[in-house]
């Protein structure tokens, strides 16, 4: 008898395509967009990264719960993903430090996921034909009605999501430093909130929605950040470009991450467009086109700044995806504000990108100075 579960499960596309395997995680039907990330590490941070939410990750490296799970990895405080595909899953794990499997945290956060299926050409698949919804089931076996489900789940394109991951309240984010900057969360990772505290800032973290202006007049932020966060930024500006506003008529400084980037870009009249794939995991390079040096980079992002409305009397361009020549960067002329798309941070990932966050805390001193 085997030491593991071996209960059926059946991942169904959009388009008709089907791939058996066994269940992992918990048991049931879950959905959602299908994206992968091609990180060989790092898989906790990436589940609970709440840019995720809503979205099937299928993790390219074979792999994955070998080391287990600490409570320290988390970048929220809860699973995000829709649901996990793997290629070779682990049961066990072997490291002295981890809290315990990988299993039983996908249990306890009601994950449901497959493993078992060829990945790699699944992902061959997905750069063929573009991103797509698909459906996981171990109930659920049948494999015409799945692909109808898939069929019928919510587009991506056109969703709000900020709203799912925020936080109910403002909640402060203490450091021993002289610094305070107001930073909206549409899905914050922690490791952010870290780097900002780290550099001697003080954070007042409010929620993606609600009433800011009045707390803010009083509270009188050095600074403003916009985080990343899920779902479409043409239906987070509905409400979220209140804030990136009221920031600009400050004349503070801004940074903003992922989604916050394309918030920003849409605040100066640029838009932004689905991509066709999307970037995710932690070696795309990008080049500053400052400095000429080639940065390796975490990414995570579906959606993207559209080229064709630059406007250069807004906005310079200061780092290209090279794989691509998508936009990675935006330094922004009417306003003291810069932008990226990629996440300096890491977590997991590289640090070549962290001097961003010392970048914002420059500008930060230079206005206090000057108003000082």
């Amino acid at each position: 008898m085997s030491l593991y579960p071996k209960d059926k499960a059946i991942i169904a596309l959009a388009d008709g395509t089907v791939a058996h395997g066994v269940a992992i995680g918990k048991k049931g039907t879950t959905g959602g967009e299908l994206c992968f990330n091609t990180s060989m590490t790092g898989y906790q941070e990436i589940f609970t990264d709440p840019s995720y939410y809503g979205q099937l990750m299928m993790m390219t490296y074979p792999h994955i719960g070998n080391y287990g799970t600490m409570s320290r990895d988390n970048e929220a405080r809860k699973v995000m993903i829709a649901g996990l595909i793997t290629r070779s899953f682990s049961w066990e794990y072997s490291n002295p430090q981890a809290d315990g499997s990988l299993q039983e945290y996908l249990e306890r956060n009601e994950v449901i996921g497959i493993s078992g299926v060829d990945t790699r050409k699944l992902v061959r698949h997905i750069r063929e034909k573009g991103v797509m919804n698909a459906v996981i089931s171990s109930e659920e076996l049948d494999e015409d009605k799945l692909v109808q489900m898939a069929k019928e789940w919510d587009n991506m394109k056109g969703l709000e999501l900020a709203t799912k991951v925020t936080r109910d309240e403002p909640q402060t984010a203490h450091s021993d430093g002289p610094f305070k900057v107001a930073a909206f969360d549409y899905g914050i990772k922690q490791n952010i909130i870290n780097n900002l505290n780290e550099r001697g800032c003080t954070l007042r973290i409010f929620p993606a929605r609600g009433n800011f202006k009045e707390e803010l007049d009083n509270w009188k932020p050095d600074g403003f950040f916009f985080s990343n966060g899920p779902g479409d930024p043409d239906a987070t500006a509905k409400y979220a470009l209140e804030a990136v506003n009221y920031a600009k008529e400050t004349g503070k400084p801004i940074f903003g991450i992922c989604l916050g980037h394309q918030l920003m870009a849409l605040s100066e009249g640029i838009s932004t467009k689905k991509m066709f794939v999307g970037h995710r995991g932690a070696n795309q390079p990008v080049k500053n086109l400052s400095t000429g040096k080639v940065e390796i980079t975490t990414q995570n992002h579906g959606f993207a700044v559209d080229e064709d409305t630059l406007d250069e009397s807004k906005v310079e361009v200061t780092h290209l995806n090279l794989n691509d020549d998508t936009i990675e960067g935006l330094r922004f002329k009417n306003f003291p504000g810069f932008s990226i798309q990629y996440h300096p941070e890491a977590s997991p990932g590289p640090h070549d990108s962290s001097y961003l966050f010392d970048q914002f805390l420059d500008m930060i001193k230079e206005v206090k100075k000057e108003l000082a």
